[in-house]
């Protein structure tokens, strides 16, 4: 029975994304936290009133 419950956890882990609301053109971003290229964690709710530009790329150091 705990491998039943593991992978029922394990599938809304997987569907929470799909579950979130959807974002509109014009909606705020809601707040998230992510770590820089520097090793520290930055909050969007931290820089709230600055310009913010998010930037990743598809394999560490190259141009995409």
């Amino acid at each position: 029975m705990k491998r039943m419950d593991c992978l029922i956890l394990c599938l809304i882990v997987l569907a929470a994304p799909a579950i979130a609301a959807e974002l509109n053109v014009g909606d705020a971003a809601p707040d998230f936290e992510l770590q820089g290229s520097d090793g520290k964690s930055y909050r969007l709710s931290d820089l709230k009133g600055k310009a913010v530009v998010l930037a990743w790329f598809p394999k560490a150091f190259t141009g995409g």
